[in-house]
Parts: C-alpha cells; structure tokens; sequence
C-alpha cells in the first residue's frame, strides 16, 4: 500500500499540514493550526503543524506523533494499516474515520488479505 496512505486509510498526500511541511508554507500552517484548533477545541500552533506523513520517516504532528490512537494501535499491533487488522470490522477507534470517509474505508478493505 502507498505509503502516503495513513495507518487509518486516509490519505496524507493530500492533508494540508503535510502540504504546508512540503512546501514550507507558512501561511498554510497558521489556516491548519487556525481551523484544527477550532475543530478539536484546543489550541494547535502554526509550529505544531509540521507532518510528511503517519508512515513516512520524519516530522509528525503532537497528535499524528503520539496522541493517535488508531497510530498507536496500529504501531502496538505491527500493522501497516487497519486493513491489515483482522478486528477492522469491529474495531470502535477506526469507525472514527471509515464511518464518515468512503474513500478511508475502500482504501482500508482493499489491503485487507
């Protein structure tokens, strides 16, 4: 699987914060940080937003770093995705994301072996 695809399915090519890291768009950190601190309620810095990718070597975000549980459980597990879990069906911390996100969920079912 792409390795720009997220422990989670989606796809971190096209998340702003790793596009603001790539880019060293200043700018763009300052309207990630601005909307994620409104969307989560906590404050998130432009400084926070520095992220290549959950899989990819390299910056992380504090939460893509550390705080996701779904990382986590996927790091603890030794599985490059969900779709690698044999619990992806009935797993509550994954339904996070494929319950809104068709395209997470397609790109999860289609690693499964």
């Amino acid at each position: 699987m792409n390795r720009l695809i997220a422990h989670c399915g989606l796809d971190c090519e096209t998340c702003e914060a790793r596009i603001a890291t790539v880019n060293n768009d200043d700018a763009l950190r300052e309207k990630v940080a601005d909307d994620w601190s409104k969307l989560n309620g906590v404050e998130i810095t432009p400084e926070m937003i520095n992220c290549e990718g959950c899989r990819m070597g390299g910056k992380k975000t504090p939460f893509c770093d550390s705080l996701c549980p779904i990382r986590q459980c996927c790091l603890k597990k030794g599985c490059e995705t969900c779709g690698d879990c044999p619990e992806l069906k009935e797993c509550k911390k994954i339904l996070m994301i494929i319950g809104t996100n068709k395209e997470a969920k397609e790109r999860l079912e289609k690693g499964i072996k």
